[in-house]
Parts: C-alpha cells; structure tokens; sequence
C-alpha cells in the first residue's frame, strides 16, 4: 500500500500592527504641489498658470484678496503666487493676513507687481513675502522662484 501525499503548504499569517500605514503621507508626497495664483489681470493669470501647469504644478486661481483668503483656507495651497495691486483687498494685505495666522503663516509667498522701486520690495517682505518679482518678467524666472520656494519649505 502506498502511503498518502501529505502536502505541506504554509499558512499565512497576517503581521499584527498596531498602527495603520502611512498612505496618506506617501500619497501626498507624490502629489504636484497646489498653488494659488492671485491677480485680477486674466492675461496675467492665464500667462502664470500656462507656466506653472508645464512645469508640473497644480495651479488654482483667484482675481481678488477676499477669494484669495476664502481659497487658502479650503484649498490649503502649498504656495502663493500673488499681485500686489488688485482692487478691494490688495496683495499687501492678503498676505499680512496670511502671516498674521499660526494656520497659514509658513505658506510661502511670491509677490509680484509692476511697482519695482526699492520702498516697494521691502514693504512686501515686511508684510510677509518670501520672495519678490516685478512685472514683467521672464516666465521661466518665475517657475525658478516657485521651486525655490517650495523646495526651501
């Protein structure tokens, strides 16, 4: 008589963790960084977001201070992109808002504007700029600045 085959096949036990995996921290790693282009020139707009989209970002727009504010808080942008002279709510005082809140102060900032004096660069990174650019400017300078900025945060 032939004995019977006996099959030895392993059992798979599931490890015990007791902590969940971090998908979400590697999900938002591989994520293109959102940033929030603020100017109430649309050709402008359209120019800066045509730029940031080639070069990889997630672009969201806004063509004033007050949508600007209301978007950072429920889009929570990783940047802004933002023009100093808007009506309503400037540039200057959205991002004095910005900086003015735990939640939202470590968000870098890029102003840009036509104004290129001196006075005018150093009263927007006193109210909280990372970094300034004065219109017009070359698009490809632009995109070296955001990630600069996003990198150095």
């Amino acid at each position: 008589m032939v004995g019977a085959a006996v099959s030895v096949v392993p059992e798979f036990i599931a490890p015990q963790v007791s902590h969940p995996a971090p998908v979400a921290d590697w999900v938002t790693e591989l994520a293109e960084p959102t940033i929030l282009v603020v100017d109430d020139d649309p050709d402008m707009v359209d120019m800066v977001t045509t730029k940031l989209v080639a070069a990889g970002y997630r672009v969201i727009t806004a063509d004033n201070g007050a949508s600007a504010l209301r978007m950072v808080v429920t889009e929570q942008p990783d940047m802004l992109v933002l023009d100093i002279s808007m009506p309503g709510l400037d540039g200057l005082s959205v991002c004095y808002e910005l900086h003015s809140s735990a939640d939202t102060a470590a968000i870098p900032v890029l102003m840009m504007s036509g104004h290129s004096r001196q006075v005018d660069i150093d009263l927007g990174m006193t109210v909280g700029a990372d970094d300034y650019l004065v219109k017009p400017f070359n698009p490809a300078e632009l995109v070296r600045r955001v990630r600069w900025l996003l990198m150095a945060n």
